[in-house]
């Protein structure tokens, strides 16, 4: 068994865990990477069939080219998807220009607790890796949540061994993550390896791509000559640029992105 088998087993334990351990379990999907590899790990997990609902966050400002691989991709698979929208937000006018922590919290965070609410899922895995972004490191696979969806990283169970705990007091919130034991690097590895289809914006086109996929107004390409998945692979082995440098809402201050965690953002 080599590293990519070792991942992929354990994710798969982990999703098999949270589909026997969750009541009424639902995946996130924002059409990036790591996500389209849970499906994938999914798909493998439940013999071709995922049998939970995907869910997207829309926030109207994902790039288009993200939007029409995923209803191509979910007609494809079979895949029962679940959009979410903060309808009231947007009718408000809300948008990158009232700063992009207050965008984030009311389009992302605040959307997808109103699905939560409304479909009463209990538990959802998020693509989420600890290599990723500093707070993230904090993060646990069962992580449970406030009644809000809040995150308190000083209170999470301890996983020794990968020895998860999956019992939770009823009304319990837990968000799963089988990619946390991951990096880029194997993300990427992955791919190249399942041949599975990823959003055509990771491609360098005119010498230029995407690392990591967002909102348009909020996400930026890199300078790149990387047109495949093995120049990918290649690059990622050579660089020392932080995955998320495109990402503006890391940036607005010092702890954005853990504030946004802390109230229930992915």
């Amino acid at each position: 068994m080599d590293n990519l088998d070792a991942l992929e087993s354990q994710s798969i334990f982990i999703l098999r865990e949270a589909y026997n351990k969750i009541e009424k379990l639902a995946m996130l999907w924002s059409i990036g990477k790591d996500s389209n590899i849970m499906v994938w790990l999914a798909r493998k997990a439940f013999f071709g069939h995922v049998p939970f609902p995907l869910v997207h966050i829309d926030t109207t400002f994902k790039i288009p080219e993200m939007i029409t691989f995923r209803d191509k991709v979910a007609r494809e698979w079979g895949l029962n998807l679940v959009v979410g929208k903060n309808e009231a937000a947007l009718a408000a006018g809300m948008n990158s220009t009232k700063g992009r922590v207050v965008c984030c919290t009311a389009l992302k965070t605040d959307g997808l607790k109103q699905i939560i609410d409304a479909n009463g899922y209990t538990g959802i895995i998020a693509g989420i890796r600890r290599d990723e972004e500093g707070t993230r490191a904090k993060e646990r696979v069962f992580s449970p949540r406030g009644t809000e969806a809040q995150w308190d990283y000083r209170d999470q169970p301890p996983e020794f061994w990968d020895q998860y705990k999956t019992d939770f007091a009823p009304g319990t919130h837990v968000r799963i993550h089988p990619l946390l034991h991951w990096t880029e690097l194997d993300v990427w590895r992955y791919i190249r390896r399942e041949n599975i289809p990823v959003v055509s914006l990771y491609f360098s086109k005119h010498g230029r791509r995407y690392r990591s996929l967002g909102c348009a107004p909020c996400t930026g390409s890199i300078e790149s000559q990387a047109s495949n998945l093995d120049e990918i692979v290649t690059e990622l082995e050579n660089t020392r640029v932080s995955e998320r440098s495109g990402r503006a809402q890391d940036k607005e201050s010092e702890d954005a992105f853990e504030r946004l965690r802390v109230g229930g953002y992915m």
